[in-house]
């Protein structure tokens, strides 16, 4: 069965160049300013696949939490997914819609009350974790003229369910967002430091917030920095491969086993494997991903 790639990065727009999925089954909604805390990303997918065929979707992990939404059928289902550290990988086939809601560090304790450790890796119904009032989003979702009316209604429950801001949570957003801008490259005893708190307050705070550790956290956060070094050193010399060796020291890797090891455990496949699936499928989004 064929394989593509979904990658999105904080500054990608619907999808990051290297996406193989066809761009133009992606569509990408505003955040209103009063759920930038907690809302990323809204973005709505459609899709149709000739009778028969189906193609397997590798997500590259971003460790977010998010909504997801399906609609099929004239119905709609509504799911909570909690973080992540691993590539989840989809079968697709026949008509494909949906919406999908990336959600900031500190959104599912200040939306649903719910520490985002109790959520790791797992998909639960919304019906589960919100309120009586809000249980009928889906039939609301379902009834909905198009995609920008089922975004309408589903910020609207999200605004609904905003609970005042816990002091803490900007402490885990300024965490992340420094390991994020240096690539992963402060330890865990270092982010402390800056923060005036110990280690284990760290751990906890990204524990109850984002759902994986410090450690994870910034794993992922280095692969992405690599990520962007690919971009930059292929829109420099499309040409020729990319210097492994080289390139794990510039991202923050002991050396190019341990890049390669990363890239695996964290993708499920070698940074050689991905670059060769980017450029491979590149016909599928058009110009500028890795080469």
């Amino acid at each position: 069965m064929p394989e593509r790639l979904f990658i999105r990065l904080p500054e990608d727009p619907s999808c990051a160049p290297e996406t193989t999925v066809p761009a133009n089954t992606l569509t990408a909604f505003a955040v209103p300013a009063r759920l930038r805390s907690a809302v990323a990303h809204v973005m709505a997918y459609e899709e149709r696949f000739a009778q028969g065929h189906e193609t397997v979707e590798r997500v590259l992990p971003d460790g977010a939490s998010r909504l997801l939404i399906v609609l099929q059928r004239g119905a709609a289902t509504v799911h909570v997914a909690g973080a992540r550290a691993d590539a989840v990988l989809l079968t697709m086939g026949g008509h494909v819609h949906g919406l999908s809601v990336t959600l900031n560090p500190g959104a599912l304790p200040a939306l649903f009350g719910v520490a985002a450790k109790e959520l790791a890796g797992l998909t639960v119904p919304w019906e589960d974790i919100v309120p009586r009032a809000h249980r009928h989003l889906a039939e609301q979702l379902a009834a909905s003229d198009d995609d920008a009316a089922r975004v309408r209604h589903l910020l609207a429950s999200l605004q609904a369910l905003q609970r005042p801001s816990d002091p803490s949570r900007h402490l885990v957003e300024h965490a992340a967002r420094r390991l994020s801008d240096t690539g992963g490259g402060l330890s865990v005893r270092e982010l402390a430091a800056e923060l005036h708190i110990g280690e284990r307050r760290v751990q906890q705070l990204f524990a109850a917030n984002i759902g994986l550790t410090p450690g994870v956290w910034r794993r992922l956060q280095r692969l992405h920095g690599t990520l962007r070094l690919l971009r930059t050193a292929q829109t420099a010399q499309t040409a020729e491969t990319p210097r492994w060796a080289e390139m794990a020291v510039a991202a923050g890797y002991y050396d190019q086993s341990h890049l390669i090891n990363e890239f695996r455990s964290l993708c499920g496949l070698t940074p050689q494997q991905l670059l060769q699936r980017a450029v491979s499928d590149s016909s599928n989004t058009g110009t500028g991903r890795f080469a």
